[in-house]
């Protein structure tokens, strides 16, 4: 079931309203129905997994905590049992194919016979998510971070919420747990707290229904046909993917934590203005901060972090953000996606005290607007460059693109209208223009203020504040990008 649907439109007032009026003590087993169901709209037989995920990972949790600290290796045991469980299905349903086809591709190069087995399954939606989130809790159990969840109930609960379930945030259990155990105190029908919510649905359907669906369709007519264009489209395509994925993933996690909102539930922020970042490591603080904290917390630092010196460091800087490539997808293309991020880190780590020599001994003002404009700049081109390979079908069409770019230059193509012949005619592109200033405002907004749009709404007058969510709702049903795919189309994160 999509966000953007039909039936979640009749799916969640529903849900809501039951949760709302049913008994306090059956209301963490009625959003755990609710969360089931939601994720068996998209195929009934995979809700075994969450369980099985569910299951292990909960009773991993009992057995370290039980054990105590003078049974070290029985807890030990029990963490890498979870891990290797949790992950092997992960691999299975994820990495099984790609992993034979890379070692095909290996052996074929060695002149030696190729494998022949694959599995024809489908992916189930949002495994990474609630595996990592499962997996973060034993984690937590295992350091002494949080007790033991008792009630499995309301374990297959945090690990399941519908809101977040299929595409994050991935939730940690010093957070989320405890909001399920005092679910039966939480004041449900609170009129601000629930239009605060409605007010970031709302905007999360903005960005995914005006913004990102309209994007897709400049980025997937340039990126599925590159010989076709020259440098000016192939730029364009390149921004409106960067934008297209921001737009996506962000309206996902507003939805997501919109709707837990509106129930009463606090789950953490996923994006934080990120392309106005000051630099690669600024930009992994502002983006998909779930899953960058989990790498961190889980990887990281497990790893050695910046404990065990500056080569030590920057090994662990690759090997996370290889990990986190992988995460993404069984693709080398993100392997190398990650691999050029962790590169932007140490490589700018290493200019970085040179650099300062250099800007000192010229007066520069670090700190002007100026200089901190230029590295916004910087950074998100070097993002936005990143991006082409996330996107790219091989690693090959990648530098096939990226060699396009720089090798047929046409900046006459800004002026002679052919941008208008990348999927969006004239007017649907000027739409386009205007819902990029709407979202630039507002996340300027959030980067000046420290405030997301509603709660500077509600410092304004009635009329302003109404005006403009009922000016958002206007655009999404007007300039709504709809259409015959409109019920089967999803979140790019979905795949993830």
């Amino acid at each position: 079931m999509l966000f953007n649907s039909a039936q979640f439109l009749v799916f969640f007032p529903v849900a809501v309203l039951c949760y709302a009026f049913i008994p306090r003590r059956l209301r963490t087993l009625w959003l755990l129905v609710c969360s089931y169901f939601f994720y068996m709209c998209w195929n009934a037989k995979y809700a075994i997994l969450i369980a099985a995920a569910t299951l292990v990972s909960y009773a991993a949790g009992l057995v370290i905590d039980r054990a105590g600290e003078e049974r070290k290796g029985v807890r030990r045991a029990a963490l890498i049992s979870a891990f290797v469980i949790d992950l092997g299905i992960l691999f299975f349903f994820k990495y099984f194919n790609f992993t034979v086809e890379s070692i095909s591709r290996a052996l074929a190069l060695a002149g030696a016979a190729p494998l022949r087995a694959s599995l024809n399954v489908l992916l189930p939606v949002g495994i990474s998510f609630y595996t990592f989130q499962a997996l973060g809790y034993v984690a937590d159990v295992y350091r002494g971070e949080v007790p033991a969840e008792k009630n499995l109930l309301n374990y297959a609960l945090f690990v399941s919420f519908f809101p977040q379930l299929v595409a994050g945030p991935i939730e940690r259990s010093k957070n989320f747990l405890p909001q399920l155990h005092d679910i039966k105190n939480i004041k449900v029908r609170d009129y601000d707290r629930i239009t605060s919510g409605l007010a970031l649905m709302l905007w999360g359907f903005f960005q995914k229904i005006v913004l990102a669906d309209r994007l897709a369709i400049v980025a997937d007519t340039v990126f599925e046909e590159p010989a076709a264009y020259r440098s000016t489209a192939l730029i364009a395509g390149m921004l409106a993917f960067t934008m297209q994925i921001y737009c996506d993933f962000g309206a996902y996690s507003n939805i997501a934590v919109g709707a837990a909102r509106v129930m009463g539930f606090r789950l953490m922020d996923n994006f934080d203005t990120p392309y106005f970042a000051e630099g690669i490591a600024d930009f992994w603080h502002r983006w998909h901060i779930s899953m960058s904290s989990w790498f961190r917390d889980y990887v990281y630092i497990p790893l050695g972090g910046n404990r065990k010196g500056r080569v030590r460091r920057y090994v662990n800087i690759m090997l996370t953000f290889l990990a986190s490539g992988l995460w993404h997808g069984a693709n080398w293309t993100y392997v190398l996606w990650g691999a050029l991020h962790g590169a932007f880190q140490v490589i700018g780590d290493l200019l970085g005290r040179p650099v300062r020599a250099v800007l000192t001994r010229l007066s520069v003002k670090t700190e002007a607007f100026s200089f901190r404009l230029l590295k916004i700049a910087g950074t998100f081109t070097l993002v936005s460059f990143a991006w082409i390979f996330f996107r790219a079908e091989s690693i090959t069409d990648a530098f096939f693109y990226i060699g396009r770019i720089f090798t047929r230059p046409d900046p006459w193509a800004l002026f002679d209208d052919s941008l208008y012949s990348l999927g969006l005619d004239r007017f649907e592109a000027h739409v386009l223009l205007a819902a990029l200033v709407i979202l630039v405002a507002v996340d300027l907004l959030r980067l000046l203020k420290k405030e997301e749009l509603y709660a500077f709404l509600l410092r304004q007058n009635l009329y302003f504040r109404w005006g403009v969510l009922l000016a958002l709702a206007v655009m999404i049903v007007v300039y709504g990008v709809y259409g015959v795919d409109f019920d089967s189309s999803q979140f790019i994160y979905f795949t993830f």
